[in-house]
């Protein structure tokens, strides 16, 4: 199974963050949303902070490019196979620091490659 860290994720049903991890539970992957309000997506608690996640597949971000940077070191560090650059979240430095590291980077949307199918 597929774990993927969403980065940015909110208790909002109205946000993206929520439906994309309310989508990829759905479709079977394991996923854990990683934000800065407690809360829960369909039972999915949301992790605080920057918490240690071992064996990850990829990091999904909802975080504007500003909001990022705190985080580039625990990205990194969570050594995904990709990162998912949402729209919006486009970051020409974090893109550069990632692909020097070995991985993959894609920017697009993460809802519309799990309705397409190529998630």
């Amino acid at each position: 199974m597929k774990k993927t860290v969403v980065l940015g994720a909110s208790p909002k049903p109205i946000r993206y963050s929520y439906a994309a991890v309310q989508q990829l539970s759905g479709k079977g992957h394991e996923v854990v949303p990683v934000g800065i309000k407690e809360g829960e997506i369909e039972g999915i608690a949301i992790q605080l902070g920057q918490p240690e996640v071992e064996a990850v597949d990829t990091v999904t971000l909802y975080l504007n490019p500003k909001r990022q940077e705190a985080y580039y070191d625990y990205i990194l560090g969570l050594k995904p196979k990709r990162i998912i650059f949402n729209p919006g979240t486009e970051n020409l430095a974090l893109i550069q620091r990632a692909k020097d590291e070995g991985i993959e980077v894609e920017v697009g949307c993460t809802l519309v490659m799990l309705s397409v199918g190529t998630y």
